[in-house]
């Protein structure tokens, strides 16, 4: 039998627990591990501050794949589903070519971190921007119900279409979920989702949907398989003459 060695834990080597809260979809729990800040829902890691790349992408890729809209046409509407440790809203805020961002969180802790917590110094300058707004709702819900358009849903609420957190989370990816997306969405718009592995179900289920385009962008991440990105646009049919 090996020895077992005691190597004295640093403070940066043991996780804290900053916050834990019971809800409605289980346990979230805000932890400082080191430098970084990690949330933790249901016992499965969901994100921490370490990097980021592909989350500020998914707002990045989705405006750039809005560049044919007319030259006189108004700032494009953004809403973000997730607000997670907030490097998609901050992606979104630093660029003036937004319109209105609107941010969908489910998590009433999540909002208050980041409005008075752990999370404000991540967040402080997004959300005091006037076309900022924070939305307490789930994400397909709000999606489902009568609302203003939008050109742009960028969605990071869980793991991706096939590693979902919750179970009810499902719905979002299923034909039902992905034609409330396109219903939201404006003629030429454009949806992105994130996911922490590939899917090879998801691009079928998009075209099937009613979406164009479809197209599927990896991100490397310093550890495991990589981030991706999956993008789809909103096309009017034409009409028979």
């Amino acid at each position: 039998m090996a020895r077992m060695t005691s190597v004295p834990l640093t403070d940066d080597s043991r996780p804290v627990v900053l916050d834990r809260r019971t809800g409605p979809h289980g346990e979230v729990v805000l932890r400082r591990h080191g430098t970084l800040l990690q949330i933790i829902a249901n016992g499965c890691f969901l994100m921490d501050t370490s990097d980021g790349r592909s989350e500020r992408l998914l707002v990045s890729a989705a405006l750039a794949a809005l560049s044919g809209r007319p030259a006189d046409a108004p700032p494009p509407d953004l809403l973000i589903g997730g607000l997670g440790v907030g490097f998609s809203l901050a992606e979104a805020a630093a660029e003036p070519r937004w319109g209105r961002i609107a941010v969908v969180e489910r998590e009433q802790a999540i909002l208050d971190w980041h409005r008075s917590g752990p999370l404000a110094a991540l967040t402080a300058g997004a959300l005091a921007d006037p076309r900022t707004e924070l939305l307490h709702a789930d994400l397909a819900a709000h999606l489902a119900a009568p609302g203003p358009p939008y050109d742009a849903l960028c969605l990071d609420v869980d793991n991706g279409p096939d590693w979902t957190v919750t179970s009810d989370n499902d719905g979002l990816y299923s034909p039902e979920g992905l034609a409330a997306c396109r219903a939201r969405l404006r003629p030429g718009g454009v949806l992105a989702v994130w996911s922490a592995r590939p899917s090879e179900d998801f691009p079928r289920l998009l075209r099937n949907a009613g979406f164009a385009d479809v197209r599927t962008r990896e991100v490397p991440v310093a550890r495991g398989v990589p981030d991706v990105l999956f993008l789809a646009s909103h096309h009017l049919a034409r009409q028979c003459a």
